[in-house]
């Protein structure tokens, strides 16, 4: 019954790498940004607002937290999501948590959401800050202390089907040697 946690960064390959690497593993994948942006929907505001709501309405960040752990306690499953390696650090099997500079994550995002670099770049600035304050505000938790991953990767020099490799092999070792293959 594995649980894989992906955090990291704004654009840096998180998802796309949680779901191949789901897909490899055979096991189930929960995006926690698509959950975050699927109330932005419901609420009929952009992601970036719902960040903003989300700084004084705590409720926003819980009930995403409550269905992580939800999702993490049916096993087999690889989660990916901004902060879900610290609110999962006592149920996941491996904590990895990826990063990448500035300039590769606003081509990403760039590309993916059809904004210009540099629209992509303060969407990625102020998704950061606003994150960065809700989770020490919400947690006491500094996003930016990455002691508890058990893998940290730059993904802006290696493609995403290389990091899932990296990451498959590392994360087959661990849970082979923790019994959970």
């Amino acid at each position: 019954m594995g649980v894989i946690a992906i955090s990291g960064q704004a654009a840096s390959g998180k998802t796309t790498v949680a779901r191949e690497l789901a897909n490899k593993l055979n096991y189930r994948f929960v995006s926690i940004g698509e959950l975050f942006r699927k109330i932005a929907i419901q609420r009929g505001v952009s992601l970036l607002e719902l960040h903003r709501i989300a700084e004084t309405d705590f409720s926003i960040d819980r009930a995403v937290d409550e269905e992580t752990i939800k999702e993490a306690r049916k096993g087999n499953v690889v989660i990916e999501g901004h902060l879900v390696a610290w609110i999962l650090r006592d149920v996941a099997d491996v904590r990895i948590y990826l990063k990448a500079d500035i300039k590769a994550r606003s081509q990403r995002l760039s590309s993916r959401d059809g904004k210009t670099i540099e629209d992509a770049i303060n969407e990625i600035r102020a998704r950061e800050d606003s994150n960065r304050r809700r989770y020490m505000v919400i947690y006491g938790i500094d996003i930016n202390d990455l002691s508890l991953f058990d893998l940290v990767m730059d993904t802006t020099y290696v493609d995403a089907r290389k990091v899932v490799d990296i990451i498959h092999d590392y994360v087959y070792h661990v849970l082979h040697n923790k019994g959970r293959f």
